[in-house]
């Protein structure tokens, strides 16, 4: 941060070649730094604002920093109110380091103060009567009410040092200005870079205690399905004596002719089922272990390996190491290209955004949405699907907008609607009937009435069909998805 003889040496020495200067162009680096393009008579000036805690300062520019190519909010609003404004006048509060800009643009006056004190630097716009209409950073001067951090220098009267433009400013050079630039930039890079580091370290912790719940759920999952890894078997050797089974009857010892001993076997049944039914269980519970085999065991060793690359990422990042690099090649390199900078108006709002749907896949391979709140609801059926795609709705309850994504005039297998069906009951408030009516129509003939409630619609020429959860569908349909119930973006 520049100390007070730093300010009005840097003023003294750049203000006579900014007043007369238009802002020809905006631009903000970085979180905390503007950077306004002049161009004046006789030559082209760039200056530089920072509002750093630690590295706080305003100079003449000498050497280019790159920029993010989506502008934040504030740069936004500057290039609304001042782009094109004309420097009028600068000038310093006496025995301070805030830095007051007037600019004129139009009929309309502007004041951009410069506040290089500490931890609480900011850089505000004004208006002419000196209400504050934006700042840099959060603060405590009220956007609407006026600045009172310090009072105007000017007031009705010029102020007590007031600098003429430079006519002929070609060939001036500015030492000052390249002094704080050498002493600042690099330090003010080296902190972004370490403050970069420790966010991608919480990110990357947050991101394997993920992967290892993940990890469990898999293979907590895994191990329930795993004894019913010779259902298949079992159900073979049931075959040829179903005709002979009865309800109330609990066991049943065969003979095992896949084993050349010939041993007996006392397979468990279920007494409320007579032998068919006994049988189909046997064959779903090993369609259970078979379906857990081919789409949850690559799921769980996909996701082992990207936990391994994680975890040597963040040992390598805790121990300062740079993955592939080493660390001085990646300083320079950060260095050189500063990174898109993140809306300090904005920095409370969360920086991943969550998918509004949890993703399955039908027998037939269709890729079948379910919304997960009612605003989410709302952004699956007018945001993500298409006029031709089927929607689906539990009738006459709250429930979850379930999409099936279809090609223009594609109809539906029959399997695929089933699949749907069943997710939009399961979805819904009739999950503990396990049954129920379920509505369908293409997407657009579902509309939001006005002013409604979120995940509220009106929807015209449906049909609808009778649905019964079958726990074998709904189990295939969870283990379909490629992101995990309820999972998010990353």
């Amino acid at each position: 941060m520049l100390n007070l003889d730093d300010v009005n040496a840097v003023l003294t020495e750049m203000a006579p070649v900014c007043v007369g200067g238009f802002i020809q162009k905006i631009q903000q680096p970085t979180p905390d730094t503007v950077i306004l393009f002049l161009r004046r008579p006789g030559r082209s000036l760039s200056i530089l604002l920072s509002a750093h805690s630690q590295y706080g300062r305003l100079h003449i520019l000498t050497q280019k920093i790159p920029y993010a190519s989506t502008p934040p909010s504030f740069c936004q609003y500057l290039r609304a109110h001042i782009l094109g404004a004309k420097i009028h006048r600068l000038s310093q509060t006496p025995h301070d380091r805030i830095v007051w800009f007037e600019l004129k643009k139009g009929e309309h006056a502007f004041f951009l103060v410069v506040a290089l004190v500490g931890r609480s630097a900011n850089i505000f716009v004004l208006n002419a009567q000196t209400v504050v209409l934006r700042s840099l950073k959060p603060s405590r001067q009220i956007v609407g009410q006026p600045f009172t951090l310090v009072a105007c220098p000017w007031g009705d009267e010029m102020p007590q040092e007031s600098f003429l433009p430079v006519h002929d400013a070609e060939g001036i050079h500015f030492p000052v200005s390249e002094r704080i630039e050498a002493a600042h930039s690099l330090s003010e890079q080296s902190a972004w870079i370490e403050d970069q580091r420790h966010q991608q370290i919480a990110h990357l912790r947050k991101h394997v205690k993920k992967l290892q719940r993940r990890i469990t759920k898999l293979t907590q999952d895994f191990e329930k399905v795993s004894a019913y890894r010779e259902y298949g078997r079992y159900g073979e050797l049931l075959k040829s004596h179903v005709s002979t089974l009865r309800k109330g009857q609990d066991q049943m010892t065969v003979v095992d002719y896949f084993d050349e001993k010939l041993p007996e076997l006392t397979l468990p049944l279920n007494p409320e089922k007579d032998g068919p039914g006994n049988l189909k269980d046997y064959f779903t519970k090993h369609g259970k272990f078979t379906g857990a085999q081919k789409n949850l065991v690559p799921r769980l060793e996909e996701t082992k390996t990207e936990l391994v690359k994680l975890q040597k990422e963040l040992q390598d990042l805790e121990s300062g190491k740079m993955t592939g690099s080493s660390r001085q090649e990646d300083d320079q390199r950060a260095a050189q290209s500063v990174p898109p900078p993140q809306d300090p108006q904005r920095s409370g709002l969360k920086r991943q955004t969550a998918i509004p749907y949890r993703q399955f896949y039908s027998q037939d391979g269709q890729a079948i949405l379910v919304g997960k709140t009612a605003k989410d609801n709302d952004a699956v059926t007018f945001k993500v699907s298409k006029p031709d795609d089927l929607w689906l709705h539990a009738r006459g309850t709250p429930g979850s907008h379930v999409v099936i994504k279809l090609e223009k005039k594609q109809q539906v297998p029959p399997e695929t609607l089933k699949d749907a069906a069943t997710l939009a009951l399961f979805y819904s408030d009739l999950r503990k009937s396990g049954k129920g009516e379920v509505i369908y129509t293409l997407k657009k003939n579902v509309r939001k009435p006005k002013g409604a409630k979120p995940g509220s619609v009106t929807v015209t020429q449906e049909k609808s069909l009778w649905v019964f959860v079958d726990q074998a569908r709904l189990d295939r349909l969870k283990e379909s998805g490629p992101h995990p119930l309820g999972q998010t973006a990353e």
